[in-house]
């Protein structure tokens, strides 16, 4: 039998290769293509028999046959040879004519969002699919190096002209960078280096550990960098919900954010602020925030010191996991799958060997609701898990503020709070004269919030094997263990499974079993 001829000429194969990853298997991905062409590729392909390099080929390349040579023969001009206009023509008439909004996942962006306030950066990393975040951390990077102007990092803008609000931002910084090396030093002397243990792992982690403490004196205006990678239906939505916000900040950014990525797939973001689409949504989220929160009952409560509370459960839940495990693997209806709950929870969990290993989406149907408080540093590690259902109260000072263990002992209680109850008493003040949504900037990160989490038992091992690992801050580790054990009192035998759940006391140097871990791994990589 004679092999079927070849799909692309030699011509059309050379300038193909600079496209994909390989020219002759069926699995491929796509390189050097503007993200906007990429997108329109594959929501064209879902509209054709043709195979995905052909429609690139056929509809997307710029050069006429007789080019082909030349161009083949090029190293550069790829940008030239794609049909960048034909893409966003093609957007054009899918988003807008057919109102297809999903093909406006098949391209993304990376953006780059710096000097932002700390309280922006919850908003936009609050998305939940769609928009993968990255921010600095508190554990690493010092936040006490000033600007190109010489000025503590943090948010000033033209609503936050108070008198109260710089003075109290100063202080918090100035105690901030007062104790850093003090506290570092006692930490080493607390915990010398060990035989063995890197100079370069010693310090990090003692570094790390006076990071740690001090991160509750940052005020939530604390300016910081974050990396975020989204798809354009992802983008679309952030930019509307930003323009929507209480906060100038955020506003600003919405518009910052349509700019730039209307330099790189401005197909997508077109709709996200225009008179039709996008700025009716923002004026409808405003408007409803608005109007629901003169509803809410605001009280003055003051809190009581930290709290996990489990607040709904599903008696049922065990049954229904037995049936979503089943289901797939029977003919029958769900009302009529049964098992026994053991054998069947051994089979589906007892081989995990590593929390990597996730459990099935069985666990998705045991569901649980959690209200927290906890301070405003561990809100921020346990906001960023996504697959759940969240929603925070205003940050403010009435639940009061977490000294960290051990800074009593190392004589540096007095000053932290000194700063403390300075921004505590700035916050009365901006609360009283510019609202209470702005007086947030001014609350240092060891101050609570009381926010909710509906989860699913499928998350609630994910977050609380990763959330209780040894080198994890003791703030939000102490979240994770409790939510852990509420769901093990109503649900034990669900919760069993879960055993890489760490209930223990923590490391007391949390980084420095990771660091020399690190070292291996540096000193395996020389050997090579």
């Amino acid at each position: 039998m004679a092999d079927n001829p070849p799909e692309f000429s030699a011509v059309e194969s050379s300038v193909l290769a600079r496209f994909f990853t390989n020219m002759d298997r069926p699995v491929f991905a796509l390189r050097n293509l503007p993200e906007v062409v990429k997108g329109a590729l594959f929501s064209r392909y879902s509209r054709t028999e043709r195979s995905l390099r052909r429609v690139l080929l056929d509809e997307f390349i710029n050069a006429p046959d007789s080019g082909f040579d030349r161009l083949a023969g090029e190293e550069g001009g790829a940008d030239d040879m794609v049909a960048v206009r034909r893409a966003e023509e093609f957007y054009e008439r899918v988003l807008v004519g057919y109102g297809d909004d999903s093909v406006a996942e098949l391209a993304g962006a990376h953006v780059a969002v710096e000097r932002v306030s700390t309280l922006a950066a919850k908003a936009l990393e609050d998305s939940r699919i769609g928009i993968s975040p990255l921010e600095k951390s508190t554990r690493y990077v010092r936040f006490d190096r000033p600007g190109l102007d010489g000025r503590y990092l943090y948010h000033r803008g033209p609503e936050l002209a108070h008198p109260a609000y710089e003075p109290a931002c100063e202080a918090l910084f100035q105690a901030y960078s007062r104790m850093i090396e003090p506290l570092t030093q006692s930490i080493r002397e607390r915990f010398p280096i060990e035989e063995g243990e890197s100079d370069r792992a010693w310090k990090s982690a003692t570094r790390a550990k006076a990071l740690d403490m001090l991160r509750g004196l940052l005020p939530a205006g604390t300016l910081t960098n974050l990396g975020l990678f989204g798809n354009g239906r992802a983008f679309e939505y952030l930019i509307t919900k930003l323009a929507a916000s209480d906060l100038p900040e955020c506003r600003r950014i919405a518009l910052d954010l349509h700019r730039e990525l209307s330099a790189v797939i401005p197909s997508f973001v077109k709709r996200a602020v225009d008179e039709r689409y996008g700025a009716p949504a923002a004026d409808r989220i405003a408007s409803n925030r608005s109007e629901t929160a003169r509803m809410a009952e605001r009280s003055g409560r003051t809190g009581t010191g930290p709290s996990v509370t489990l607040l709904e459960h599903d008696p049922d839940a065990e049954r229904k996991v037995v049936a979503a495990a089943l289901f797939p693997h029977s003919d029958a209806g769900w009302k009529e799958l049964d098992g026994d709950p053991a054998a069947l929870l051994e089979t589906i969990l007892g081989n995990r060997t590593n929390r990597r290993q996730r459990p099935p989406r069985a666990l998705e149907h045991a569901q649980y609701n959690f209200e927290i408080v906890a301070n405003f540093a561990a809100y921020r590690d346990l906001h960023r898990h996504r697959m759940l259902t969240q929603d925070r109260q205003l940050l403010g000072t009435a639940l009061g503020y977490d000294v960290p263990t051990g800074l009593a002992e190392l004589g540096m209680e007095k000053d932290f709070r000194s700063a403390i109850d300075s921004a505590a008493a700035a916050h009365v003040q901006l609360a009283r004269d510019a609202g209470p949504a702005l007086a947030q900037y001014v609350v240092p990160l060891a101050f609570r919030l009381r926010w909710y989490f509906r989860v699913n038992l499928r998350e609630i091992y994910h977050l609380c094997e990763l959330r209780t690992t040894p080198q994890g801050h003791p703030d939000y580790r102490w979240v994770a263990q409790e939510m852990f054990k509420l769901v093990a009192e109503v649900h034990p035998r669900l919760a069993r499974y879960a055993k890489f759940v760490d209930l223990g006391p923590g490391d007391e140097l949390e980084r420095r079993k990771s660091e020399q871990r690190i070292d291996q791994k540096l000193n395996a990589l020389d050997r090579l």
